[in-house]
Order: C-alpha cells, then sequence, then structure tokens
C-alpha cells in the first residue's frame, strides 16, 4: 500500500491554545474516495468500529462520546463534511483533536492536528516520550481507515490486525512511524539527540522492545 505507515506529512508545531501552551501533531493524509465518503467513515457510528474502535455516547454538537476502551470527551465542532473538533480526554488528562477534510481533485485529503498542553497532567509523559506518544497511535489508525476505504467500506479483521501488530512488519511500521515523528520533532527546533531519545522510548513502548 502507498505510503505503509500512517500519515503522508508530518509536523510539529508550538501553539497557544485556549491560554496554555501547547505542542501540535500534525498529521496529513489523502484518500481515494470522495469527501461526503470519509466523513462518513470518520463520524458514523456504525462505520467507526470498521477500522478504529466502538463508539458511544450522543454524537452530536455539544455531546459527549466515549471511545469504548480509549478515550471520550466532548464534541466541540461538526460542521459536515469539513470539520470535526473534539477534546480528548484519558488518563487524567485532556488534550484535543482537529480533523479538516478537503477535497484534493477526485481525493480527500485529511488533515489532524493532536494539541497536546505542554503544561499539568501529561507533561512528563510527553518530555519523556515527545510527539510519537500520539503519532504513532494515529499513524496506525489513519493507516486502518486506508484499509477500510480501499475495502470499499468492509470491517478491518481485527484477528489479522493483532498479528500483524505482532509480527515483524508491524514493528517495521511502528518504527518507520516513530523514526518519522522524531525527525518532525526534529525538524521543529528540538535538540535532534533529545528528539531521537524519545522516538526510541516510544518504539520500545509499542513494541516492546
Amino acid at each position: 500500500m502507498r505510503n505503509a505507515f500512517g500519515a503522508e506529512f508530518r509536523r510539529l508545531e508550538d501553539r497557544d491554545h485556549l491560554g496554555q501552551r501547547a505542542m501540535v501533531a500534525v498529521a496529513i493524509r489523502t484518500y481515494d474516495t470522495t469527501i461526503e465518503d470519509l466523513w462518513e467513515a470518520l463520524t458514523s457510528p456504525e462505520r467507526l468500529p470498521r477500522w478504529f474502535l466502538p463508539i458511544e455516547g450522543d454524537l452530536k454538537l455539544g455531546g459527549r462520546y466515549q471511545l469504548v476502551g480509549n478515550a471520550g470527551g466532548t464534541i466541540t465542532r461538526c460542521d459536515r463534511p469539513e470539520a470535526l473538533d473534539v477534546t480528548w480526554e484519558f488518563g487524567g488528562g485532556v488534550s484535543w483533536v482537529n480533523v479538516r477534510l478537503a477535497p484534493d481533485g477526485k481525493r480527500t485529503k485529511l488533515t489532524l492536528e493532536h494539541i497536546a498542553p505542554r503544561d499539568g497532567v501529561g507533561e512528563e509523559h510527553l518530555a519523556k516520550y515527545g510527539p510519537g506518544a500520539v503519532g504513532i497511535g494515529w499513524d496506525l489508525a489513519l493507516y486502518g481507515l486506508a484499509l477500510h476505504i480501499d475495502a470499499g467500506g468492509a470491517p478491518v479483521d481485527r484477528a489479522a490486525v493483532d498479528a500483524w501488530m505482532a509480527s515483524s512488519e508491524g514493528k517495521a511500521f511502528v518504527r518507520a512511524s516513530g523514526d518519522a515523528w522524531g525527525d518532525a520533532h526534529a525538524a521543529s527546533g528540538e535538540d535532534r539527540e533529545a528528539a531521537r531519545e524519545k522516538a526510541e522510548r516510544t518504539i520500545a513502548f509499542y513494541t516492546g522492545g
């Protein structure tokens, strides 16, 4: 598959968000489908479990959502089929995820921002692992979404995914993703050696290495 480790483009930004210093991990990928179909894949409670996770809650603007076994939060923007913003509440910390869709010829470009506060809960985790802490997970999700789209909306085989994650190919995916986020971190101004150390910690966390 084209670009087998998730995003096609990655970058890191520093930003003030809601009065807080934040690190923003930006991931971009284009998909071979219409903007309407990609929006459905991202927001439909029937389709999300086919490539990501089951979702529960009041799925409308201002409503609360819960990804089963993962993060939950509030839907703060929902402008079909172009913009979705949510809070991302996990492990006692709050960050934010923004998704933008735009036509790109016959394809659709997806831009995802994960905005993590540099202070407060999660600060130590971010300092230890860097952007790969969220970036590798999103690369895996973007890859799963591509499999789902390329299969005409069919569910991703969970057993096959689990086996792949434990395989040498799956671990190579994680390493490629971690290396790419480490490079993006260094390009944003982080010391290159420090960025590499954080990326290696994140890769080891995902691969058990």
